[in-house]
């Protein structure tokens, strides 16, 4: 393998993790936690919703959500010309679709729950848009880490039976 081979693997699979922690995230959300919070009265539900809100805007969510597009970006910079780099771009779409809504639909939604002191009217506003929004995010995304892992699963198979490889 060559030293630029090495990194072109590194950068797939660190994209491909950084995905799966993503698409993870939006999961159990959609498994877990939001229908959990669905038997809760209204004023539960809105101060839970906050709080997660408040505590996921950290470091290492971010260093996920952002390095997520950064990362299967640069991939399929660095596979430009082989044949499964089209798996690294239907990847980089999806995960970028998932990426704008949670921008244009999620964020807003949650800074509406913030600014929102009636927690009856705050969950009728934010509850059945943010779940029906967070499963297009969990599909989009998951579709992104399917896409990555063929891509990372190809890569390997080239690197070991080309003229390069070990």
């Amino acid at each position: 393998m060559t030293t630029h081979s090495r990194s072109t693997g590194f950068v797939l699979g660190a994209a491909t993790v950084a995905m799966g922690l993503i698409a993870g995230v939006y999961y159990i959300f959609a498994c877990c936690v939001m229908p959990a919070l669905a038997r809760s009265d209204d004023r539960v539900y809105a101060e839970v919703m906050r709080n997660i809100n408040d505590v996921i805007q950290n470091p290492v969510f971010f260093l996920g959500f952002l390095g997520a597009l950064l990362l299967t970006a640069v991939s399929s910079w660095q596979l430009r010309g082989q044949p499964y780099r089209w798996w690294v771009w239907t990847a980089l779409a999806a995960y970028a679709l998932g990426f704008l809504t949670t921008v244009a639909v999620n964020i807003p939604l949650n800074n509406d729950l913030a600014n929102m002191n009636d927690p009856t009217a705050a969950r009728e506003h934010f509850e059945q848009a943010w779940v029906a929004w967070n499963v297009v995010r969990a599909g989009v995304s998951t579709v992104a880490v399917g896409c990555l892992v063929r891509a990372l699963v190809l890569y390997g198979r080239a690197e070991v039976f080309s003229p390069s490889g070990v």
